[in-house]
């Protein structure tokens, strides 16, 4: 490639032809019948069944389904995407997240899967109500609300980006017609369409990521050349054990914050806790939770690998520095281009499985707010019970008018930078008060509504404040953080640099990475993005409490167990068998003095 430009070379590298084309199509045309199928050619449900199969499924759908399903609806393009680069720049310290993702499985398995699964909750945000009160269910649910309409657009702008580095198309040209497909079937075919179609995209998301990695391995070497080139950059390291809460990634923000991030994402979230509730029993579920955490461990391991293997591949002319890659979570498809670009069809087969990831979580999001909607601002503020016909209605045009309003936001996330810790950073926000209002629900029996609303309202303020500040520190060069290094000095091809490597990661808005030395004072703001979602669950939980204290606190005996924990419904009724055991007591001698 020599006396070529960095332009030439780009555009030599976009072959995306028509049998890529033909592949790309055929997954969105087999989505789109999956929810022809189940939306008009399905045997019909029930008279008064319709809403729970729409819904739910009636909860009687099976385990391996729905476990792919998760998997899907939980590893979007952002992570296909973003996790790849994570490790490119800044190496694997990110990956000892695992350790918060197994404990997640416990906790969630014991904690708080076992109340919303006998409950046969539709909308998670009904337990809120009963537990607490009216004002914390509309609360809890303007906050979900608030929380995945700020998420799916980033969902759904990360495959246009590889689609854009592959074939040159514009990111707004492809969105479109890719969202109005997927807002099709989720709004015809309801929950079991948008399972099924997770099928087929978890199938296509593991087999685009392990052809990568096995040509793009052949191509550079081999393993042994990928752990050595990632060796000697510093990219394989231990973990960090330094306890320093303004570190980007050590072992405690990965494993204690990660597992307190994990919870809110799939213990107590909407998107994912109407897959468990699909299920018809409590041993089902926990089947799915655990062939899910396994499936997402592979698939995370699989994006770190990939993270190495760019790294291998491009270890002496950086693609960010050059600007071969014009975004950050180009480097992927551009390792694919590169590697599979003459192989015709295979490019497509990895444009369709990060698209089929953005789908799966763009057609969950939108099924759950279709549940959220009609469960907890319809039902609750209709005078009268809700006809099938209009519950239909309401449903599948939440599905289509949230699923316009996120295409348009794709416009404000492309201004927005990076996306794996962008996505997380601002999920915290709402992450961390919900966590601990539901953990104040299942876990504290003498808290109350007042605490819980006055808890989560504090909660969210200082979320907003701290995330605000931490952009505008980021924004202003306040907090930096360092970069693993790259170098240039092997490019076959002329590139102009625009800016110095050692500051391409300073403007994006990633969370706080990494306190500036020149900065010596600490400030809350200068805390990992990891531990957003605890700081926010621990504030809204301690005030909770304070508030409930001071108002006066519920009597737990006099509460209903179901609404807790299976260990502390023990305690409960071991409580009240010793209350009842004295009162029986004190009763049979009263009688004998009477006597």
């Amino acid at each position: 490639m020599a006396g070529l430009n960095v332009d030439d070379v780009k555009v030599s590298l976009q072959k995306f032809g028509l049998y890529d084309y033909v592949v790309f199509v055929l997954m969105l045309l087999s989505c789109a019948m999956i929810g022809v199928y189940f939306g008009f050619l399905k045997k019909k449900a029930r008279k008064g069944e319709a809403e729970a199969d729409y819904l739910v499924g009636n909860r009687q759908m099976k385990i391996i389904p729905v476990s792919l399903s998760l998997i899907a609806s939980f590893i979007s393009g952002i992570s296909l995407l973003g996790t790849p680069t994570e490790i490119y720049l800044y190496g694997v310290q990110y990956m000892y997240i695992v350790g918060g993702v197994i404990s997640m499985g416990f906790i969630m398995m014991y904690f708080y899967l076992p109340v919303f699964h006998n409950l046969k909750l539709t909308s998670t945000y009904q337990y809120l109500q009963t537990r607490f009160d009216r004002r914390m269910r509309l609360f809890g649910s303007i906050l979900f609300t608030l929380a995945t309409m700020a998420w799916l657009p980033i969902v759904i702008y990360v495959p246009a980006l590889a689609f854009n580095q592959v074939t040159g198309i514009n990111v707004h040209l492809i969105t479109p017609i890719v969202c109005v497909i997927c807002i099709f079937y989720t709004c015809v075919g309801g929950l079991k369409a948008v399972v099924w179609t997770d099928v087929v995209q978890t199938i296509l998301m593991f087999g685009a990521m392990v052809l990568i990695i096995v040509k793009g391995t052949l191509d550079v070497g081999g393993l042994s050349v990928v752990i050595e080139r990632a060796k000697a950059s510093g990219r394989i390291e231990g973990p960090d054990f330094r306890f320093d809460m303004t570190t980007r990634h050590n072992i405690y923000s990965c494993v204690i914050g990660g597992v307190i991030y994990w919870l809110k994402t799939n213990a107590v979230s909407q998107n994912m806790i109407q897959r468990y509730l699909s299920l018809p029993t409590m041993a089902a579920a926990k089947k799915a939770l655990w062939t899910f955490i396994f499936g997402t461990l592979v698939l995370l391991a699989l994006c770190c690998y990939s993270g190495l293997l760019i790294y291998a591949k491009y270890y002496d002319c950086d693609p960010l520095t050059t600007k071969l890659a014009k975004a950050k979570d180009q480097l992927l498809p551009l390792l694919v281009m590169d590697t599979l670009g003459d192989f015709p069809g295979l490019p497509g087969l990895f444009v369709a499985g990060v698209f089929s990831a953005a789908l799966s979580s763009l057609s969950t999001g939108l099924n759950s707010m279709s549940a959220v909607v009609l469960e907890d601002f319809f039902k609750p503020f209709s005078n009268r019970p809700l006809s099938e016909k209009q519950t239909s209605i309401i449903m599948r045009a939440v599905v289509a008018i949230f699923g316009a309003i996120c295409v348009v936001l794709v416009l404000v996330v492309e201004k927005l930078g990076s996306v794996l810790q962008l996505s997380m950073s601002l999920g915290s926000v709402s992450n961390g008060p919900l966590l601990g209002i539901f953990t104040l629900g299942v876990l504290i029996p003498w808290a109350n509504g007042t605490g819980a609303i006055v808890g989560g309202s504090i909660g969210l303020v200082v979320m907003i404040w701290v995330c605000l500040k931490a952009q505008l520190a980021i924004a202003t060069g306040e907090l930096t953080f360092d970069l693993k290094p790259v170098d240039t000095r092997g490019c076959s091809y002329h590139f102009i640099a625009s800016e110095p490597m050692s500051m391409l990661a300073i403007n994006t808005t990633s969370p706080p990475l990494e306190a500036s030395p020149a900065e010596p004072e600490f400030a809350l703001y200068h805390i990992s993005y990891l531990w957003y979602t605890t700081m926010g669950a621990l504030i809204t939980i301690i005030i909770a409490v304070i508030v409930s204290f001071i108002v006066g606190p519920n009597n737990p005996d006099e509460m209903n167990p179901n609404l807790f924990s299976p260990f502390i419904q023990r305690i409960l009724v071991r409580r009240r068998i010793a209350a009842n055991t004295q009162l029986e007591m004190a009763t049979g001698g009263i009688k004998e003095i009477i006597q």
